[in-house]
């Protein structure tokens, strides 16, 4: 299946100074309590362990940007994204770097979270995948190791932070977030 969902919903086309990967991680919780995290454009601190601080102007909608402060030991200290997909029913969300004091230039991910059975319990398939341009003086497989290397980072702790809540029982429903 994870093959199938990445050619539907993870088409990246890089150009030559570009990366491109994907990333894929089982989590043992249900699809509402990892979308009800993964869908807050306005949040990601919910689970993003570099993120110290973000800000959203207006309305949370397609085309909404965010500031977004960067814990320090990162190559980076801001970064303002933009929301590009958010859909509740399919779990897809699309986020491009739009500025910022980083390296990550042209950077754009798309999330999508999609529903399983682990050890016969719900659990969630989360992929994530990005393309961005490969930095002046490093290589495309360095930067696609270190993206991986945050992502990877990122949906540890969306899984850890999602276990969590299932075996709390709790979790806001995304209809209470609209």
């Amino acid at each position: 299946m994870e093959a199938q969902y990445i050619c539907r919903y993870h088409k990246h086309q890089p150009s030559e100074r570009q990366c491109s990967s994907s990333v894929v991680k089982h989590i043992k919780a249900p699809v509402d309590i990892v979308w009800s995290l993964v869908r807050r454009f306005d949040q990601p601190q919910k689970y993003k362990p570099f993120v110290s601080r973000c800000t959203v102007q207006g309305d949370l909608k397609i085309g909404s940007v965010r500031e977004v402060n960067v814990k320090s030991g990162l190559p980076a200290t801001t970064s303002t994204e933009r929301l590009e997909l958010l859909d509740d029913q399919k779990h897809i969300i699309g986020v491009k770097f739009v500025g910022g004091d980083h390296r990550l230039n042209n950077y754009s991910s798309i999330i999508t979270v999609h529903p399983e059975t682990i050890d016969g319990r719900p659990g969630t398939l989360v992929i994530e995948s990005f393309v961005v341009d490969v930095p002046e003086g490093n290589t495309q497989d360095e930067t696609c190791y270190f993206v991986n290397a945050l992502i990877n980072c990122n949906l540890k702790s969306l899984a850890d932070v999602s276990e969590r809540m299932a075996m709390q029982g709790r979790f806001e429903p995304v209809s209470r977030l609209l």
